[in-house]
């Protein structure tokens, strides 16, 4: 089953991105340096789980 999770930005804190994940294959954290707007280059975004 996939889950949605959300790329929260180490830096300034938003949450950028929104993504699913297969829990059962990848069960660490999800970690990828993507672009944040608000900072205007790319950072380290980190998973974080959405308010649903």
């Amino acid at each position: 089953m996939r889950d949605k999770i959300g790329l929260k930005c180490v830096d300034c804190g938003d949450i950028n991105y929104t993504t699913t994940k297969n829990k059962k294959l990848h069960t660490g954290k999800f970690e990828v340096k993507k672009y944040c707007k608000r900072e205007r280059k790319h950072t380290s975004h980190k998973e974080t789980k959405l308010k649903s």
